[in-house]
């Protein structure tokens, strides 16, 4: 299976750190290795948020992705800060409710799903990350669908477990949200 090293990035309070939990717990549950990285400006709320996820067959040298081959960007100042260190012939995954802008590199490939209104549409605000994480999952095949249900239990609180179902729809949605190409056209319907 391919190693997977992803940077989910945007405002605090968008789930970003809980979406790359909710990768790394899927990881272990499939029993790879994996690393799971968050870091935050001083305001939790508003301010920039970001974390590395990464999953690998063999051991992790460093928890630090600096040439993600998956990226996941749920505002435009993330979009500007990572695209370039993207790894040629990867993805980056955008919320296009909420970044106007296409991405300029033409070797990667840049799929745009509108999570922020889907989220809002099925009465699940706030949940956009999931739907992201659910593309990424379909996309990508990072994980196993079958992993889906356990990670979530394991990763939502028991004093949350009222979210399960939100949050399973949410990733659901993503799951089912068919992209067909990139911003160039590129057919993105094959494995990696």
């Amino acid at each position: 299976m391919l190693d997977y090293g992803f940077v989910i990035a945007g405002f605090g309070g968008q789930g970003l750190l809980f979406a790359g939990k909710f990768l790394a717990y899927a990881g272990l549950l499939e029993n790879r290795e994996v690393s799971w990285l968050p870091s935050y400006g001083p305001e939790m709320r508003g301010g920039t948020a970001n974390c590395n996820v990464i999953l690998s067959d063999g051991p992790i040298g460093s928890p630090i992705v600096s040439k993600p081959n998956v990226l996941m960007v749920m505002n435009g100042p993330s979009l500007d800060r990572y695209e370039n260190s993207v790894y040629i012939g990867g993805r980056a995954f955008v919320d296009s409710t909420l970044v106007t802008r296409k991405i300029v590199r033409d070797d990667i490939y840049g799929i745009y799903v509108p999570a922020t209104k889907m989220a809002d549409e099925m009465g699940i605000s706030g949940l956009a990350n999931m739907i992201l994480i659910g593309s990424i999952i379909r996309q990508t095949k990072c994980i196993k669908e079958e992993t889906i249900v356990e990670a979530l239990k394991k990763v939502i609180p028991a004093s949350k477990a009222n979210l399960f179902d939100a949050n399973y729809k949410a990733v659901r949605a993503g799951l089912d949200y068919e992209v067909k190409e990139d911003s160039y056209g590129n057919d993105i319907r094959h494995d990696w």
